[in-house]
């Protein structure tokens, strides 16, 4: 698919011709916009298909044909348009890029957007110096985004529904795994990410290995003036997941959690793609890192430009996106750490009810009164207490479960 991509964004005719190829991958390829040439008799080749694809050609009145069969390799296209050029031949061999020194890879810019049709189109075309292709997921915009994003020559993938920032990323990641690319940006498509600054987050993945690459605020080099009131708000929320990450893992650290420019590579896109977890809304950015901490993947940070003088402001509610934030905080720590977060508490709580119980004992036997007072707050503190214990212990349980069983059926696979 991505040689489509890339084939098509030069204004190269795609035809495609298969020995033997699922329907399924067929149709993806005709739904792309390539034509294909169906053989003339079963298990035909390499040489009839080659002989077919020419006919083609020639019927159709194209000039040349490029052949490319090597599709696990990426096309050089300047080197093959100067072998064209040189050539005579009607049909040519594809030129070639090596893959192993990360030249070839392939960038994708993905752009979540809603509702922003005065920026989009700016976006893309910028987006487009430093990317093979730009895709905008339009998460129900009631303008004309999608529109102006296509004619800027993005991709675009639309949601009937406004669905939320999460489920506009988690469209991007299926779409970025079905395409096998190598890198995939993430930047927002109100303009304050500069993408002048894709190639060195690009760069810094390939050369550190890193799974994700965050464009941070708060990190050395980083370019921006940030309003007083987001600074302040961005530090508290920040402070508090970074507790949260250390809490899970001490050696896991990130200083911008909420930024949305970010490059995941093809390992991190894959797994993220499976993940049902992601929030639809904005916590999916913390989703994210706690996705990347779960598998244990290695998280840098680079120094980034930011804009916050294009006139944009946010369109989501900021206490409503700090209270998700502390709910997904919250719900993580407890599903990760239920003895700790659940079971000790529950400890205490019931050590303390059962303080108050036995006051309450101790001064009917003595005084021969029930101290009414007494006994409801030994309840208070025994009946919260023994229900934390329970749920941290089943917790506990269900995680050890399912934590071990993944490694034993993989285990058990390889004895086949």
């Amino acid at each position: 698919m991505r040689l489509i991509f890339r084939a098509q964004r030069r204004n190269h005719t795609v035809l495609v011709a298969y020995h033997e190829a699922s329907q399924l991958v067929v149709n993806t390829a005709r739904r792309l916009g390539a034509e294909i040439v169906h053989p003339v008799r079963e298990r035909p080749d390499s040489e009839s298909l080659r002989r077919r694809l020419a006919a083609v050609a020639r019927r159709k009145g194209f000039p040349a044909v490029v052949l490319h069969r090597r599709i696990d390799r990426r096309i050089d296209f300047e080197r093959t348009e100067s072998a064209l050029a040189e050539s005579q031949k009607f049909v040519i061999e594809a030129q070639v890029n090596g893959r192993g020194d990360g030249v070839g890879d392939e960038v994708l810019v993905a752009i979540p957007s809603y509702n922003e049709e005065r920026t989009i189109a700016s976006v893309v075309d910028e987006a487009r110096a430093y990317a093979d292709s730009v895709l905008v997921v339009d998460d129900g915009s009631t303008d004309r985004t999608a529109e102006r994003a296509e004619n800027a020559g993005a991709f675009v993938v639309e949601h009937e529904n406004n669905r939320g920032y999460g489920a506009a990323l988690k469209t991007v990641f299926r779409e970025a795994n079905q395409r096998n690319v190598d890198h995939v940006v993430v930047i927002d498509g109100d303009g304050q990410h500069d993408p002048a600054d894709i190639p060195n987050l690009v760069s810094v993945q390939r050369e550190q290995n890193a799974h994700v690459v965050i464009g941070s605020r708060f990190d050395d080099g980083a370019g921006c003036r940030m309003p007083l009131y987001r600074r302040t708000g961005l530090e508290i929320i920040n402070r508090l997941t970074a507790m949260c990450l250390n809490l899970l893992d001490a050696e896991f650290d990130v200083r911008d959690t909420q930024s949305g420019f970010r490059v995941y590579d093809a390992r991190a896109v894959e797994t993220l793609a499976d993940d049902d977890t992601i929030s639809d809304g904005m916590s999916a950015s913390l989703d994210i890192l706690f996705h990347a901490l779960r598998h244990g993947y290695s998280v840098t940070e680079v120094g980034t430009t930011i804009e916050y003088e294009n006139g944009q402001t946010s369109t989501h509610n900021p206490l409503h996106h700090g209270y998700s934030l502390v709910r997904t905080i919250l719900r993580t720590i407890e599903h990760e750490r239920p003895i700790t977060t659940l079971g000790v508490p529950g400890f205490l709580s019931t050590l303390v009810g059962f303080g108050f119980g036995y006051w309450t004992l101790t001064n009917y036997v003595h005084s021969g009164s029930f101290p009414v007072g007494i006994a409801v707050t030994a309840a208070i503190f025994l009946l919260p207490g023994f229900l934390a214990c329970f749920t941290a212990i089943i917790l506990h349980s269900l995680k050890t479960y399912f934590d071990v069983r993944p490694n034993a059926v993989h285990g058990a696979g390889r004895n086949y």
